[in-house]
């Protein structure tokens, strides 16, 4: 199962998100979830990258896979943090979907600083 948790600040705004875990819904290379999960987080962070101007701190597991961290610097400001956190909120509320139509492989959680 994958795990994804959200990590917001007191006030509310993304600090972090990590991705935990395989999806196990069908054979590698043939697991939707997983492709719709990797692809939704990818994307996440590329665009942050792209559109918010700057490169957000990433670690991934790249032997094992099944790993993903992304982490905004707390010094963020103006422009880019607001676009760095509606694309936050973009994924948060996509892998809540796919959760919702596959809840034996993905969990999703939020937690509150």
């Amino acid at each position: 199962m994958i795990r994804a948790t959200f990590f917001r600040t007191a006030a509310g705004t993304f600090q972090q998100f990590t991705l935990q875990g395989h999806a196990d819904a069908g054979d590698y290379g043939h697991d939707i979830v997983c492709a719709a999960v990797s692809a939704v987080a990818i994307g996440a962070a590329n665009s942050i990258e792209v559109m918010a101007g700057f490169d957000p701190v990433t670690a991934v597991d790249a032997v094992n896979g099944g790993h993903l961290t992304v982490t905004v610097p707390a010094v963020l400001k103006g422009e880019s943090a607001h676009v760095t956190q509606i694309l936050l909120e973009s994924l948060l509320l996509t892998l809540t979907q796919i959760e919702e139509t596959n809840p034996d492989h993905i969990r999703v959680k939020t937690h509150n600083s």
